[in-house]
């Protein structure tokens, strides 16, 4: 795999699957959300209601802004949506900084691109992966030149051969060795802590350096969706603009997020998918706009996507690909100089490109998501979001994909931990996440917890499938029954499948 590859998978590609809708649950779904800590329960003067309703548009519905009634001071709380899988998103957006934190002033607005200096940036990743085909071209050259000098050698120079490796084998130990320090010594001289977490991980590439490839990534995506892009004074890029600056508002005490300044685009795609490259440039699909079931899970997944870029996932990924590359071209030359023929050759060469993918890369990959997904729900229950509901997304993703009837690769197999696990994960950081949210002076939770309610419609929904098939089941013997000739007459057809309505 590529350093663009990684790039491109840790800061920009987190692809999330369509999410179908699901019943609506008894007595509604009620959440609190501290945008100010607190004290009354309704929104400041000059704040504003962002709410999604009203006719449809493209494959969302219009997003209507209101202005909230005027009050005292206080906290500013969001009202409840209407059903679970609805797609009602409501924010209260705050009209000015936390009293209690920095001020952000971090969410840009106009296309701006905050990258280095062409002094200060300096063009080796860009470079590295310019000339990765030629080594990896080289490496095939020189181990296939290799073995056509070792068959054209006469069969008494290849003795003489076999004799001075024999005398000199110390000697090549010695040399083998050294190689092996060396490169040893180049990883454990370029460990350092991840911010945040302080995990220990390898960093070739700095930050500076990787702005170059941000910026080449970002014209990709620009001329892409240069025609889809939502313009400023849409309600849905206004909704996607204000929950960037209060997560980033939120977290101004991490150091690393005032290297930033968030740039937010719109695009106008069914897919439903979410990504932040390394340079800050945030980019939302209105289909991702469409799925979520309220503002805390589009929290939650913009969280999880601001996450990657400060942490610097994508030069961290990089960084391993580079490491890993360099064992591989010697064994790629190894490959081609020992294969007798070219066919062996490039099935040795998939099979260690394979090895490579599914020892080195995708584990890698999987655990970069499971910490984004750690560092994204803290950053969220910093700034005040029910951070329950975010199990409760990848619930809803594996019920959709089970509905769709789409098949189910195992773990290994992907780049991202499955649905079911990464459920059962933040479950499991939920407690924590909850703890800190509390810290933050942010108003209770109130109402039931919307990982009840989703397991409660799951019941409702399995119960309804079961009294389906069991009216199904009483048909086909009535019509047996009936019938005098079975062999001969036509049988009704039985529907596999039923579809899924809210229930009151």
């Amino acid at each position: 795999m590529s350093a663009w590859a990684g790039l491109r998978h840790a800061g920009s590609t987190c692809p999330l699957s369509r999410l179908v809708s699901l019943a609506k649950p008894a007595g509604g779904y009620r959440h609190l959300c501290c945008l100010k800590p607190p004290a009354a329960s309704r929104p400041t003067t000059g704040s504003v209601r962002i709410s999604r309703n009203g006719p449809e548009k493209s494959q969302g519905q219009v997003w209507q802004v209101e202005k909230a009634p005027d009050s005292g001071g206080g906290p500013h709380v969001l009202p409840p949506p209407r059903r679970l899988g609805e797609g009602v998103l409501r924010a209260v957006v705050p009209p000015g900084p936390r009293a209690s934190r920095p001020r952000a002033g971090d969410v840009r607005a106009a296309c701006f691109v905050h990258t280095s200096s062409s002094l200060r940036a300096a063009p080796i990743p860009a470079l590295w992966i310019l000339l990765k085909p030629a080594q990896k071209l080289f490496a095939i050259i020189l181990g296939r030149s290799i073995r056509k000098w070792w068959k054209a050698l006469p069969p008494n120079k290849k003795e003489l051969f076999k004799e001075s490796v024999r005398k000199n084998k110390w000697r090549l130990l010695l040399g083998a060795c050294s190689l092996g320090a060396l490169y040893i010594m180049f990883y454990f001289t370029h460990l350092e802590e991840t911010p945040i977490t302080g995990r220990t991980r390898l960093l070739v590439f700095g930050k500076e350096q990787f702005q170059q490839l941000s910026q080449l990534e970002y014209n990709m995506w620009m001329e892409k969706f240069e025609n889809e892009m939502l313009p400023e004074t849409d309600t849905r890029y206004q909704v996607v603009k204000k929950v960037v600056h209060h997560l980033s508002e939120s977290n101004q005490d991490i150091p690393q997020f005032s290297e930033f300044k968030w740039v937010i685009h719109v695009v106008e795609e069914p897919g439903i998918n979410a990504f932040v490259l390394p340079n800050g440039e945030v980019f939302v699909f209105t289909g991702l706009l469409n799925a979520v079931s309220d503002v805390h899970q589009l929290s939650f997944i913009l969280g999880h996507e601001i996450a990657h870029a400060v942490l610097g996932h994508a030069a961290e990924k990089a960084s391993l690909v580079h490491f890993v590359d360099f064992l591989s071209l010697i064994f790629l030359t190894m490959i081609w100089a020992i294969c007798p023929r070219d066919s062996l050759a490039i099935l040795g060469q998939w099979i260690q490109s394979k090895m490579q993918e599914f020892i080195f890369d995708r584990p890698y990959s999987r655990t970069l998501e499971a910490e984004a997904d750690k560092v994204g729900l803290q950053l969220a229950a910093k700034a005040c979001v029910d951070v329950r509901a975010s199990s409760v997304f990848w619930q809803q993703m594996e019920l959709a994909e089970t509905i769709q009837g789409q098949p189910k690769l195992p773990e290994w197999l992907s780049t991202h931990p499955s649905h079911e696990n990464r459920a059962e994960h933040l479950d499991r950081l939920i407690p924590e996440a909850l703890q800190l949210r509390e810290s933050c002076k942010c108003p209770s939770l109130s109402g039931p917890d919307p990982r009840l309610i989703f397991r409660l419609n799951m019941q409702h929904l399995l119960k309804a499938s079961k009294d389906r098939e069991s009216q199904n089941a009483t048909e086909q013997g009535l019509t047996k029954v009936k019938v005098e000739f079975p062999p001969t007459q036509k049988m009704e057809n039985i529907p596999v499948a039923f579809a899924v309505k809210p229930t009151d």
